[in-house]
């Protein structure tokens, strides 16, 4: 489903978009087109997409064309999603200990709407961080 949604092919082009965007949310995914979590991942995103256009804003960019910002933040899983709001990187609080990112696949979709809703909301009341509406400390359920 990546096909679907723009593909950033350089660290330029990453920048640009992050700094262009003055009153949608940006929502980074950072992984591999051929990665199973990333399809997952990026069959969400397609879905969402036409939902949330009017607030958020969705690109993606494969690790091994765009190697740049692997270290700057820490782009270790298979499959990241980060925020930004005029050019400010939105931390979101998911209970699970990372606020900087979410690093796993998501597959409910309304989930994703209310996450990136609430980005939105408390980015342009001038927060970094805001708390997700769910908590997703249990998520494994062991």
């Amino acid at each position: 489903m990546s096909y679907l949604l723009p593909h950033l092919h350089s660290g330029f082009a990453v920048d640009q978009a992050i700094l262009g965007e003055e009153d949608r949310v940006v929502i980074m995914r950072w992984g591999h087109d051929h990665d199973e979590v990333c399809m997952e991942m990026d069959e969400t995103l397609a879905g969402v997409a036409e939902k949330i256009k009017n607030f958020a804003c969705i690109y993606l960019v494969d690790l091994s064309e765009v190697p740049d910002f692997c270290t700057m933040y820490e782009l270790y899983d298979p499959c990241t999603c980060m925020f930004f709001f005029r050019n400010k990187h939105i931390m979101i609080d998911l209970g699970t200990g990372n606020n900087n990112k979410i690093n796993w696949a998501m597959q409910d979709k309304q989930e994703f709407i209310d996450i990136v809703e609430t980005i939105y909301r408390g980015a342009r009341k001038g927060r970094g961080l805001v708390v997700s509406p769910k908590d997703y400390s249990t998520k494994y359920r062991y």
